[in-house]
Parts: C-alpha cells; structure tokens; sequence
C-alpha cells in the first residue's frame, strides 16, 4: 500500500468513525415512545414499521390492521404491507426494551452499510485496479457522512439489508443464482423494491434467479400469513385487512401522489409538485412505462458488456416506478460506482458523457444534508426542498436512457466498452 493510500485510508477511517458515532447518537437519545411523542422522527421507521408491529404480532393481533396499530401502540404511520417474514427476521429487535432494540438495530444497520460498502469495492475493482479495503473503507466513510446512509439511522428504516439484497442480486445473478436469488428474496422485504426488481431481473435473462428469489420470499412469508388468516377468521377478514391498509396509505400526507409535502422520489410523484398535475391512473401508466423502457436499455446494454450501466438502469428503474423515499437511493451505490468507473475509463467515448453527468446527478440525495435543505427551503420554499431529490434521481434516470441509447447505437459493429 503507498504512502498515498495509506493516508487516504487513516483520513476516511476517522471521518467514518465520527460519522457513525454521530449517526447512531439517536438511538440511545431517543425518548421511549409515548402518545405525546408522535411526532418524534428519531427512530421514527424502526418504532413505527419494527418493533411496535412485531410486538402487535408476538401479542396476538394483525399489525398490518391500521385501527389495531393505532389503538394500541404509539406509533404515527401504520404498518406497511411489508413481506410478513419481516415480523420473523427482525423479532430479535423487538424482543427487549425499546431503547435496548433501538441501539442494537441501529448497530446492525451500520454493520450492513459497512458490508454494503464492500460490495461497491467488489463491484469497482472488477473494472479499476484499486485497493479493496481503502475503497470499502472510503466507501463507508461517505455513506455514514451523507444524507441518504445518516438517514438510514437517524430514523431507523430497513433499507440498508434490502440494498445490500437488491445489489447482491444484481452482481451475483451471472456467478452465483443462488445466493443471487436469496439476496432478491431479501430485496422483496418491500415488495415495491422486490416487484419491480424482479420484473427486470428476469426480463435481463435471469429468470431462475427472479423466480426463486420471489419464491423464497413468498415461502419465508407463508407461516405468518397463516397465523394471521387465522387468528382474523379466514383469508376474506384477512384480505379487508389489506384493503384497509392499502387505503390509509393512499390517503396520508406523506404517502399521497398528489401531496405537496410528501418526500417521495418516484415519477408520478416528482411529476405533480413540478406541474401540479396527477392525471388517474398515471401511477400506472409510469410503472408500464419505466418498466419497459429500462428493460429494452438494460437488455441491449448487457449486450455489449456495459453491465453497471445496465445494473444502475434497473436500480434507477426500481425507485423512479413506483413509490420510494430518498432514502430508497441506497440500493444503487454499487452500480453507481461501478458505472463512475468505468466511466474513468471511457469518458471519452460517445455516451459515456451522459453516463457520468448521471451518476453525479444521483449524488444530490446523498449530498442533501440539513444546510443545504435550509439554504433551498429560505429562497424558494418547502416545496422545492422536497422536490429535489426526486427532481434529481428522475433526471438521472433519463439521463442514463440517454446514454444507453449512445451506448448501444450500432452495437453489433463495436467492440465491447467493458470487459
């Protein structure tokens, strides 16, 4: 290791150090939950979508059931219709004191950012001859520092194992399909990861990995879903339930299409705070179309051999298709390194320009910190604040339509741009 690495390495490991002490700061801080403190958003995920509906489950009730959740737990935002062997996966978090959970899961968590971190190293190094740990070590240091990594703690979402699952699947469905497919039985956590993922993966060509990973999913799920058939009375009660909860969600604040102040990141979304405009049926119709558009782009980049490319299409595809928080951005570090990369490589060649400017395009989620969220909102407002992020990644992705056009236009007659 030179003597420029070795810096480069003392200097990243000490800014992750005080990054993560930092980040995880909010989970011995925060106060136990009571019905004053709703609006509470340390922790507010992990309460909300963990450790109150494991509890709500372990007792004998339906999370998944607003009303329930509601009346029986502090909690603000109802239980989504996450995979139900999340109720299983995480049981041991929910399992002590409030305070106790919330620090070992916010541990856990920057664990996974750190093992996230080294796939990206695995990834770049399969096109940069670079050094594993330095890059891992670097890697972890930004993710702690930015906004999207810090946010993953400060409120205590899940989102660091789907990422690490949704990248496992997509660099190991070639080598490795099983545990590609395991990793994509991680990503369907959230099924509005895991769908979309799924779509994509087996329309690329790894329709084992799509099918058993999603298999796995449903089988992982089975169990709970029976206790829960049961104990409501039978698969119609159940059915209500999921009804119920579906219409709550459409109808919140933050989770509306056409809300001004929701935080979400996909097309429709970004689409109504840009022009005020939410037409019936467009979530739909952005789904169909996103879906179809990155499936073309993504299979002709696999052609000639851009696979990052192809790898950030598709986890681009998957947050701007259907709905999904900043955050949600997570899953793409990988690809989004590898493409860097390899853009270092080949930024002279037609259609890498575009590849790039995407790439630094999806870094403003990461970049949003609480400074530059001020310096937004005073000038022109909350709304341009929230819309930001989703402004940026939807840019990315056409961007990245746009370079794969270029980079796939006469492809039978060119030599590969990566091996």
């Amino acid at each position: 290791m030179s003597v420029r690495q070795r810096v480069v390495l003392v200097v990243a490991a000490v800014a992750g150090v005080l990054g993560a002490w930092h980040a995880l700061a909010p989970s011995w801080q925060v106060p136990l939950p009571t019905p004053a403190d709703l609006a509470e958003e340390r922790l507010q995920d992990f309460r909300d979508a963990l450790y109150f509906p494991i509890r709500e489950f372990l007792a004998g009730g339906n999370p998944y059931d607003p009303a329930a959740m509601f009346a029986h737990w502090p909690v603000r935002q109802d239980f989504n219709l996450y995979q139900p062997y999340h109720l299983l996966l995480h049981a041991p978090f929910a399992l002590p004191g409030y305070r106790v959970g919330a620090v070992a899961f916010s541990v856990f968590s920057l664990l996974l950012l750190v093992a996230l971190a080294a796939l990206t190293a695995h990834s770049v190094r399969r096109h940069l001859q670079v050094s594993f740990v330095v890059t891992t070590v670097v890697v972890s240091a930004l993710l702690v520092t930015s906004q999207v990594g810090k946010a993953q703690l400060y409120v205590g979402q899940i989102n660091p194992l789907i990422a690490l699952g949704a990248a496992g699947a997509l660099l190991a469905r070639r080598d490795r399909p099983g545990w590609a497919a395991v990793a994509l039985a991680l990503a369907w956590l959230k099924p509005q990861y895991g769908f979309p993922l799924a779509v994509l993966l087996f329309a690329r060509g790894s329709r084992g990995v799509a099918v058993r990973g999603t298999a796995f999913a449903a089988v992982a799920s089975l169990p709970v879903v029976a206790v829960l058939v049961v104990r409501g009375g039978g698969i119609g009660p159940f059915l209500d339930v999921v009804a119920a909860n579906l219409t709550h969600a459409r109808g919140t604040g933050y989770g509306a299409v056409d809300s001004l102040t929701a935080q979400r990141i996909d097309m429709a979304a970004v689409l109504f705070r840009v022009t005020g405009w939410a037409p019936s049926g467009v979530e739909l119709v952005v789904l169909a179309a996103v879906l179809v558009t990155s499936v073309l782009l993504a299979r002709r980049l696999d052609r000639v051999s851009a696979t990052p490319v192809a790898d950030l299409v598709t986890c681009l595809a998957v947050v701007v298709c259907v709905v999904h928080q900043p955050g949600d951005v997570l899953i793409a570090v990988p690809a989004m390194a590898a493409t860097a990369a390899l853009w270092w490589r080949h930024h002279a060649e037609p259609g890498w320009g575009p590849a790039g400017f995407a790439v630094l395009t999806l870094a403003i989620p990461f970049a949003h910190l609480y400074t530059v969220d001020t310096a937004i909102a005073s000038p022109l407002g909350p709304r341009a604040a929230v819309t930001l992020d989703g402004a940026a990644v939807v840019v990315a992705w056409c961007l990245l339509v746009f370079a794969a056009v270029r980079l796939t236009r006469g492809s039978a007659a060119r030599t590969p741009v990566a091996a």
